[in-house]
């Protein structure tokens, strides 16, 4: 995602929510297209790391007018969401590629996404200061939750489905009950922007990630930090942990991506493949790769066990802000300044 500057926004939101795709409105029975058995299938088994190597374009997605800030997949595979610049959320059928629909509630820019696990509940996070609440299915605005004076520039759902986590430009960490939307704790250690929030996979564990240059740990039970990582240089712009919970991955503004030991909070190794800024971070489900995505206009895949670079991703015309991968570790989706969503894929 892109956190180019810290900026204090004075809006009113639009309490209005739409779903249009080709002009018909989506039901449950529409949304709910069959899912391609390559693509939304959610995988059995470990891949190997080095199938990566053969990965391709596979379509770009057009249908945003500005530049693209965030994506996110639905833990069956089935819909990719993507937020922009240009105040909406797009939903796809992530094998086709169709668009399923439009979401129209934020006053301006929506910077962060979050999918429930159950695949129900999106989450969105605009420059207007709030984070909407969505039913993914028929896509009615189910609340907007407010709070944070700023920006929110990332979004985390619990493991469980019954918290959610919010950074922002306002420099805190927010917890909120997902189901109801209210506000439990504020976290305010960070002296800067808050670019990046992350859950860890048994629910204990919060990381976020700031334009103060630390990545802080906290625990989630008792919001108290346990521990602050100083290793970067530069701004903190992206957070992953790995789904066995044993290894983190950030990435900085340094040009450098940070491999930890989560439960040690010791750093294992930096990898310097990058030439300009580094925006974004995830990792596989299967938790043998991780990608990349910069401002030197390339996404990376990484083993995440040794380091090794697997594959660089080229025919991006610019910045790469967001990157999601599909549970079956065979797609991935990227997004960024060049308004588009690209969807990149292993051979069968």
């Amino acid at each position: 995602m892109l956190f180019n500057r810290k900026k204090n926004i004075s809006a009113v939101a639009i309490a209005i929510a739409t779903f249009i795709s080709t002009g018909v409105a989506i039901d449950l029975g529409d949304i709910k297209a069959q899912p391609s058995p390559s693509d939304a299938s959610v995988s059995t088994s470990t891949r190997n790391p080095n199938s990566w190597r053969n990965a391709q374009l596979y379509t770009t997605l057009r249908g945003h007018s500005n530049w693209v800030n965030a994506v996110a997949i639905s833990s069956d595979g089935q819909n990719l969401a993507s937020g922009s610049r240009d105040n909406t959320i797009n939903i796809w059928n992530l094998s086709t590629g169709e668009l399923r629909g439009t979401l129209k509630g934020h006053s301006e820019a929506v910077y962060s996404l979050a999918i429930s696990p159950d695949g129900q509940t999106l989450a969105s996070g605009g420059r207007d200061n709030t984070i909407n609440i969505w039913n993914l299915a028929t896509g009615e605005l189910i609340r907007t939750l407010t709070g944070h004076s700023d920006a929110v520039y990332s979004l985390a759902i619990s493991p469980d489905g019954q918290s959610l986590v919010s950074g922002s430009g306002d420099n805190t960490v927010k917890i909120w009950n997902f189901a109801t939307g209210e506000l439990i704790r504020t976290l305010t250690e960070h002296s800067d922007v808050v670019n990046a929030v992350a859950i860890s996979p048994d629910g204990q564990t919060v990381v976020s990630g700031s334009h103060d240059k630390t990545i802080k740990i906290w625990t989630f039970s008792t919001q108290v930090t346990v521990r602050t990582l100083t290793a970067h240089s530069n701004w903190v712009s992206s957070v992953a942990i790995s789904p066995d919970g044993q290894t983190l991955v950030t990435g900085s503004y340094d040009k450098t991506i940070k491999i930890w030991n989560l439960p040690r909070r010791q750093l294992i190794r930096t990898l310097k493949g990058h030439s300009d800024l580094v925006y974004a971070v995830a990792i596989s489900p299967d938790g043998q790769t991780f990608a990349s995505g910069s401002e030197d206009r390339t996404i990376k895949i990484w083993n995440l066990n040794t380091g090794q670079e697997i594959r660089t991703l080229t025919g991006v015309s610019n910045s790469v802000y967001s990157i999601a991968i599909s549970p079956n570790d065979q797609t991935i989706a990227s997004s960024g300044a060049e308004r588009t969503v690209k969807i990149w894929r292993t051979p069968q």
